[in-house]
């Protein structure tokens, strides 16, 4: 995964979510906007905080999955049965 682009559409929706309601928790937190009135407390304010993170999670694991799939390809791929086995002996081991 070389970019945040290559991520599905949803994820990246939800990914902006996120990051749109952390904005909006600390501009709310630190009272430079006023939310409505049963938004508009410290409480609120830190659920908006834990649902932005929630929000954001995602797009990270997408990101590492996608990183471990790049890194060690054999750990996601499941082998081939339908293949012959490429296991014979050779004339170099050292069991002869």
């Amino acid at each position: 995964m070389r970019s945040l682009g290559s991520l599905p559409k949803p994820v990246l929706i939800i990914e902006a979510l996120g990051m749109a309601l952390l904005g909006i928790a600390w501009l709310s937190l630190k009272g430079y906007i006023n939310l409505p009135a049963p938004f508009n407390g410290t409480t609120w304010g830190i659920a908006m905080v834990f649902l932005g993170i929630l929000f954001m999670l995602p797009a990270a694991v997408a990101l590492i999955w996608g990183m471990g799939q790049n890194l060690a390809p054999l750990l996601f791929k499941t082998p081939d049965k339908t293949k012959p086995s490429q296991e014979k002996d050779s004339d170099h081991d050292a069991n002869h």
